[in-house]
């Protein structure tokens, strides 16, 4: 029996394990797009910002577990269990240094995340809200990381 390509696509990433490279330039095309968005207006690009801040949060913390070796490389954050913190702690029940700050950024961006991406269009002040948070998320994650982006 063949796979039809949707099921092969998520096979092979699923079956493939992600290094802390991909998952860096994952996180450079998501700043390049949010700083596009910032530049075009955020209002115009409320997609862009919904989903380019969760991806990237997600990468973030990605790369934060792999370099503590806490997760294994082929391990995948799906970003619907940072929707609450106990769904998260429940999901990812380890310490990390500077954990509750970076959980709590996270669990703010994916929060508005599927009203951003899905829903009506916001007020510029709440993709401003999320944009700041995700600052401070990038912001956590150089030092913890040591990564410079």
């Amino acid at each position: 029996m063949l796979l039809s390509n949707e099921i092969f696509i998520y096979s092979v990433s699923y079956m493939m394990p992600m290094k802390i490279e991909s998952h860096i330039e994952n996180l450079k095309e998501s700043f390049r797009e949010i700083e596009t968005a910032i530049k075009e207006g955020l209002e115009k690009k409320q997609r862009t910002v919904g989903f380019h801040t969760s991806s990237a949060a997600i990468d973030m913390l990605e790369i934060i577990l792999h370099k503590n070796k806490l997760i294994d490389p082929g391990f995948v954050i799906k970003h619907e269990w940072l929707n609450s913190k106990g769904k998260t702690e429940e999901k990812l029940p380890f310490d990390f240094p500077k954990k509750k700050e970076i959980i709590d950024h996270v669990v703010k961006i994916e929060s508005v995340r599927n009203k951003f991406c899905y829903g009506k269009r916001q007020k510029e002040e709440n993709l401003e809200e999320t944009v700041k948070e995700f600052n401070r998320l990038k912001e956590l994650f150089i030092e913890v990381s040591g990564y410079e982006l």
